[in-house]
């Protein structure tokens, strides 16, 4: 009796044995789709992510990021992740306004003066509600990505005031914000995907378009447009996201790691969000293949003035208050 009882207590901790080693030995994947280029701000933050995860996790966490489309478009990856075939992406805002229309407030033109302003009002009680908002259609907002400010382009006559603009075709993400921002102007809003947009401007299909410099050169957009003005009148940036399924099957430590992970690799985006702009205007400008002109004070009051016009169209939307608490930031 005692040997058979031993038998059975050393069977029972040589399978306790095997479940423990195989639940530490458990590794998990993190599919990380993006639709930009690896040289972008997104990309080189991504492959920073994906260095830091899997260093900091002893490779428990193995990260597989697919940029430039690869895999999915922004919207497609939101399916995509919302049924966990992926498990992180970082589209841009305009494609969570279906789900949380409030989002809108970052398509705003003219809302944010600067980078610092930007943090001030995502770090921000309004912000990070806004962060928690995508938990709508299960997912976990886990941070705000930086792409910088968006300039105008145009193929035939500078930009300077919002009357050089008007008739003029341009190229825009799905937003009903962007929409009624150019067609407060007079100019002609046309939805495309971005993959489009080169061979759109080459082709003639559209005029313009307003894109951040980053997007500007990597995706070569300077070479079939003459003419660029520095206008900052919008912001392009990004949610991080991952899937609740996912989020909730992580042990603790490696959901702590995780966290660590994701706030030094969203630090290391805006570092370089800022850096590579200045390096990629300048390279821009070097080209010689479009001018660029920079508006004026003077100018930018102009544009201010005629494109505000729009908010009170979006304040049952997105709410009055949080306009207002945007704007109340800037200083």
């Amino acid at each position: 009796m005692f040997k058979r009882t031993l038998l059975i207590l050393t069977a029972g901790l040589i399978a306790l044995s095997f479940l423990t080693t195989s639940a530490l030995a458990k590794t998990y994947v993190i599919k990380f789709s993006h639709v930009v280029a690896v040289d972008t701000p997104k990309g080189q933050a991504a492959e920073y992510f994906k260095k830091i995860v899997e260093e900091r996790t002893k490779g428990k966490i193995k990260v597989q990021v697919y940029p430039n489309a690869v895999l999915y478009g922004d919207r497609e990856a939101i399916e995509a992740l919302k049924m966990n075939a992926i498990q992180m992406a970082c589209p841009t805002f305009s494609k969570f306004t279906g789900f949380v229309p409030e989002l809108q407030i970052f398509d705003l033109p003219f809302l944010f003066k600067d980078r610092k302003h930007l943090r001030r009002f995502m770090e921000s009680d309004v912000g990070q509600e806004l962060l928690r908002d995508v938990s709508r259609i299960g997912l976990v907002g886990l941070a705000y990505w930086d792409n910088g400010f968006k300039q105008l382009t145009l193929d035939d006559h500078p930009i300077r005031l919002p009357k050089d603009i008007k008739g003029k075709k341009f190229r825009i993400m799905s937003s009903k914000v962007l929409e009624a921002q150019f067609k407060v102007v007079g100019a002609s809003p046309q939805v495309l995907p971005f993959s489009e947009v080169y061979s759109a401007l080459q082709q003639g299909v559209v005029d313009g378009q307003e894109n951040t410099i980053s997007n500007i050169y990597t995706k070569k957009f300077y070479e079939v447009q003459k003419y660029m003005t520095i206008s900052n009148h919008g912001y392009l940036g990004y949610m991080l996201v991952t899937n609740q399924i996912f989020w909730n099957s992580l042990p603790s430590d490696l959901k702590n790691i995780l966290k660590k992970c994701v706030k030094d690799a969203t630090d290391k985006n805006w570092e370089l969000s800022s850096k590579l702009e200045k390096e990629q205007l300048k390279k821009i400008e070097e080209s010689g293949k479009i001018k660029i002109h920079y508006l004026t004070p003077e100018e930018r009051k102009v544009w201010e003035n005629a494109m505000r016009k729009i908010y009170p169209e979006f304040y049952d939307v997105i709410g009055k208050d949080r306009i207002k608490k945007a704007l109340e930031l800037a200083d």
